[in-house]
């Protein structure tokens, strides 16, 4: 069982930082997905940083292989108090997946997928939601296909007529990736992405254009076994409006990590993250 506080102190900020390990494709096997793509850049400046917010997440794992994930959240200046409650079981050798989340919206979410049964490689899942309070339902069929040098997905939303559909190639650590959306009753594309990149052990590199006329690209550097350092750019055609940031993670220990970052509109973040255990 893992238990990580978040406390926040004056103008710092409290969170818990993850960066995705993938596989390297410096000997080629599967590459991310088009929304995992530049993730590690991402992560360092996204997550952990919440002004005003106390939040703590519990992880525990039972003896028959039953995930429970637990987050409490409160806003310090608005009082207002959130938390949900999500548990994950795996039948392994049928290929199996039931994910289930309910939080205090009172949003009740289940996720029931099947892999490599079909086909090696391949995962369907359905994914739906309902609420208690008004009856509302909706519903997602997700698709996603993943071997050595592609990783492909379409996803199906039962509400409306958009298809959505993404495909990430990658040779020798290099990566190319399209992610689009369809309306099916209009036949028009509603969404037009591009992105390209480089991932290496302890380097990525991210470039992205959405739709023609919003450019982005990040740089991930892992400088030791503690320090990882991330640079983002962002701007918008026709307009001046141009971000930048830099951002670092430096792990104290083994339960400890101090996290900074800064931009160009000279908005400062400072976050600390520990992690209880039993």
């Amino acid at each position: 069982m893992r238990v990580t506080l978040h406390t926040p102190a004056a103008a710092v900020l409290v969170g818990k930082q993850s960066i995705c390990s993938c596989r390297s494709l410096g000997t080629m096997s599967i590459p991310p997905s088009y929304s995992d793509l530049g993730k590690a850049a991402k992560d360092i400046f996204s997550k952990g940083y919440g002004f005003g917010i106390v939040k703590l997440d519990l992880k525990t794992k039972s003896q028959n292989g039953v995930e429970f994930n637990t987050s409490g959240s409160t806003n310090i200046d608005t009082g207002k108090a959130g938390g949900s409650l999500e548990s994950k079981y795996k039948l392994k050798e049928l290929g199996l997946g039931l994910n289930q989340k309910w939080n205090t919206d009172n949003t009740l979410t289940t996720e029931l997928s099947v892999e490599d049964q079909l086909a090696k490689g391949l995962k369907v899942a359905l994914d739906t939601s309902f609420v208690p309070n008004t009856g509302k339902k909706s519903g997602k069929l997700k698709t996603g296909y993943k071997r050595d040098y592609m990783n492909l997905s379409c996803d199906v939303d039962f509400e409306g007529p958009v298809v959505h559909s993404a495909a990430v190639l990658g040779y020798a650590g290099w990566l190319a990736g399209y992610q689009m959306a369809f309306d099916t009753a209009k036949s028009k594309l509603v969404q037009n992405n591009f992105a390209l990149g480089y991932k290496a052990a302890d380097f990525q590199l991210h470039t992205n254009v959405n739709d023609g006329t919003e450019f982005g690209g990040s740089v991930y550097q892992k400088v030791n076994d503690r320090l990882e350092t991330a640079v983002n750019l962002a701007w918008t055609a026709g307009s001046n409006n141009t971000r930048f940031g830099i951002a670092a993670k430096y792990q104290l220990d083994n339960d400890a990590s101090l996290s900074a970052k800064v931009n160009n509109a000279s908005l400062i973040g400072i976050g600390y993250t520990q992690n209880l255990r039993p």
